[in-house]
């Protein structure tokens, strides 16, 4: 029987493809494919929450996301690690580990022990630096190729390097004392990735995601992803405002989405992302989406409201558009497996980096972080006449995270203190005044207890000195831009969808004890038939395979 039909329409001057999944046929479909899995297929969908899958299905039954949660294994308690950012949110999912033991804290985050970017005098130079793996490494952030110089764009990128690492600007990285060299993104990850063991084992690999620093999950090896398809999401849109990206709009984040679409349909079908060698289906590859997350985060968007709706659970108009828009590529993808007799022998897990918060519109209290960073350094610069700045590097969305640059208890005390004592005005999602106290924060953890809240060493250089976790519904910005935000360990942040759906596996099964997404990356290996324990983050943190989401 068949499990797929697709309907192909035009949006947006693009080929779109909508997917009209048969609602009959599923445990017959699942029947036919058994057999055993030579590819997965990893989507990550920014921000989509379990209860947003949950209810998308329940509203669409005959929607591509509803088959494949009929088909598969759906992990009903799945987290992601905390910060829960799209750096350790990727980079969890596909070594397996956690912060503590990858390294990776956020894309801009701080590091005690590395030299500042631009550094080429190493001797006796001073220690810490700003870890900015955002696009501010691209050769040009305004280029939607990353400074390339490809013709044609932004249709034309598909025809980007598949070795983005190459458009990352080495002034721009920070510096190893020891050898006085640039850190690479990928060197800077402690452990390996799934890329890195495929490849070995002599498999192809690819990825596409959001920018040139993803070159991080190349792994310790360096070129553990052999085709990386990386277009600039922070680029600016052509025809766009000046100060505009792609993500400030939502239909231009799904035309940004759909470059990465067309990348996969082509590995798909056999060739390179710019579709112009035949090089064979890798055996791990995928994508991440990145139009639900700009749906929950824009007040509006394209004539609709973003966010959800006053009863904060359901979609509003332009999310729900934007879980539409989701579920066609969906559908389309696994219609290009079907059309090319790999629906067989695929697995295809669907996930999230990470959530979104808040859910609820009344929840929301935006709060200006500026302030308080810079009260914070006037108070230590009152009390300690003389000293430096003591905030190396804040980086605060819906969580504080500091790096300070006196890292004794003492000052991590101060600044404890400081914060926790400051109350204000910021505002809710209308605009309006809304009051705030101990800067918005829930709990606090400083110094030693930063570090034990995160399982690390306390001397471990790329720990964050502060990390507070917010009152619920608390985003730190200062304009009026977003209504919610993730990075933080709000549970909004972190329950995420999860579906597993491989062809080896019983169809319609569902899982609610709690897992993890870092336990994707064993499963991932376990369906490939390779040791999941060749990746070192699984040895060191004992990180188990999904349950029922591999061969008995």
């Amino acid at each position: 029987m068949l499990r797929w039909r697709v309907l192909a329409i035009g949006a947006a001057g693009l080929l779109v493809i909508a997917a009209v999944v048969a609602a009959i046929g599923v445990s017959g479909a699942r029947a036919s494919r058994s057999g055993a899995v030579t590819s997965v297929l990893l989507l990550s969908v920014d921000g989509l929450h379990q209860r947003d899958l949950a209810w998308y299905v329940r509203s669409h039954p005959d929607s591509a996301l509803a088959a494949l949660v009929r088909g598969g294994t759906e992990y009903t308690a799945a987290s992601t690690p905390v910060p829960s950012d799209s750096f350790p949110g990727t980079v969890g999912q596909l070594t397996g580990g956690d912060p503590s033991v990858t390294g990776i804290y956020y894309d801009d985050s701080f590091n005690h022990d590395l030299l500042p970017a631009g550094t080429t005098s190493c001797a006796g130079a001073k220690p810490g630096a700003e870890i900015d793996f955002t696009e501010d490494l691209d050769r040009d952030k305004t280029a939607i190729d990353a400074g390339q110089g490809l013709a044609g764009l932004p249709e034309g990128v598909l025809a980007m390097t598949a070795t983005p690492g190459t458009l990352i600007n080495p002034a721009a990285l920070p510096v190893d004392p020891a050898t006085c060299k640039p850190v690479y993104p990928h060197a800077y990850l402690r452990v390996n990735t799934v890329f890195d063991v495929a490849s070995q084992a002599g498999l192809r690999t690819g990825w596409s995601d959001k920018h040139p620093a993803y070159d991080i999950l190349n792994g310790t090896s360096g070129d553990g992803v052999r085709d990386l398809f990386t277009p600039e999401i922070n680029s600016r849109v052509p025809g766009g405002p000046a100060d505009g990206d792609w993500t400030t709009d939502n239909a231009s984040t799904q035309r940004y989405d759909s470059y990465k679409v067309r990348a996969v349909l082509n590995e798909i079908d056999g060739y390179d992302h710019a579709r112009t060698t035949k090089v064979g289906i890798p055996a791990i590859f995928g994508m991440n989406f990145q139009a639900v997350s700009t749906a929950q985060k824009l007040p509006g968007s394209d004539g609709l409201p973003g966010g959800y709706l006053a009863d904060g659970s359901t979609p509003g108009p332009l999310l729900a558009r934007a879980l539409d828009y989701v579920d066609a590529q969906l559908g389309a993808l696994v219609a290009e497996l079907g059309k090319n007799d790999l629906d067989r022998s695929t697995a295809v897990i669907l996930s999230a980096k990470h959530g979104q918060s808040p859910i609820e519109p009344a929840a929301l209290t935006r709060i200006d972080d500026k302030p308080l960073v810079h009260g914070l350094d006037a108070q230590w610069a009152a009390t300690h006449p003389g000293a430096a700045p003591l905030v190396a590097q804040a980086t605060d969305d819906d969580a504080i995270m500091m790096w300070l640059s006196d890292r004794s208890a003492e000052a991590a005390g101060f600044a404890k203190a400081y914060l926790l004592g400051q109350q204000g005005t910021g505002t809710d999602s209308n605009g309006n005044p809304k009051p705030f106290i101990a800067s918005g924060l829930q709990t606090l953890y400083a110094g030693a207890e930063a570090a034990r809240y995160f399982q690390a060493a306390p001397n471990d250089p790329a720990v964050p000195d502060l990390y507070g976790v917010v009152q619920h519904g608390v985003v730190y910005t200062g304009g009026r831009s977003k209504i919610a935000e993730h990075g933080g360990a709000d549970a909004e942040d972190q329950q995420v969808a999860l579906v597993v759906d491989s062809p080896t596996s019983a169809h319609g099964q569902t899982v609610d004890q709690p897992v993890r997404t870092t336990q994707i990356a064993p499963t991932i290996l376990r369906l490939l038939d390779l040791d999941p324990g060749a990746l070192q983050a699984v040895r060191i943190e004992h990180t188990a395979e999904l349950p029922h989401g591999a061969p008995q």
